[in-house]
């Protein structure tokens, strides 16, 4: 597969500055959604990059220096699970990737997007499964799936009993019978579990 597909029309075009921008976390019932903008050093191409969940954890954790070493520019950043609550998770996902954007230096050319509309007044493109077929949008799942998990194992530390270091969050069998023992923690998702909890009524 030709991860650079897309890159290569505006490469043609004397564009360079192609920020891809990808989430990790829309589905989980805890924890923050987190995005990724990377501006990649096309000069300086990285082997392995695809979809984050395609990649084993190991495989993530090394290729995340290097990514952040050879990026021309990068950022992330996180919408916390109160603002979910209110705003809705489509539009908590779209802000942190206009927040991780904002925050580049020196400002994108074009956008690669996987599968939304940010409409920010920069070109853009929505790739659908972009993760996978883009190297510039991998890049960013692979920043936003490595400090993400990290953030749910910090999160294993100060609320145990739900077992964040294995699920991240997620709904596994394990974690919604701990959430439905314990009751919800400060992280969870109050607008994702109603239903689980009032199943535990």
């Amino acid at each position: 597969m030709d991860h650079l597909f897309y890159e290569k029309d505006y490469f043609a075009l004397g564009q360079y500055l192609i920020c891809g921008v990808d989430e990790v976390g829309r589905g989980p019932l805890a924890g923050p959604v987190m995005a990724g903008a990377v501006i990649p050093d096309f000069r300086k191409i990285i082997d392995g990059i695809n979809d984050s969940k395609l990649l084993t954890d190991k495989f993530r954790r090394k290729l995340y220096p290097e990514i952040c070493e050879n990026a021309v520019s990068y950022k992330t950043a996180l919408i916390e699970p109160d603002k979910i609550d209110e705003i809705n998770i489509l539009n908590a996902t779209k802000l942190a990737m206009k927040k991780a954007i904002a925050a580049l230096s020196p400002k994108p050319e074009v956008l690669f997007v996987d599968a939304l509309k940010l409409e920010l007044g920069i070109p853009e493109q929505a790739i659908v499964h972009g993760d996978a077929l883009s190297y510039t949008i991998g890049m960013a799942s692979i920043l936003a799936k490595v400090e993400r998990d990290d953030i749910m194992i910090k999160y294993a530390e100060i609320y145990p009993e739900y077992g964040f270091e294995n699920n991240k969050g997620y709904g596994t069998k394990h974690h919604i019978e701990m959430l439905k023992k314990y009751g919800p923690c400060p992280i969870h998702r109050k607008t994702f579990i109603r239903k689980i909890m009032d199943g535990r009524l």
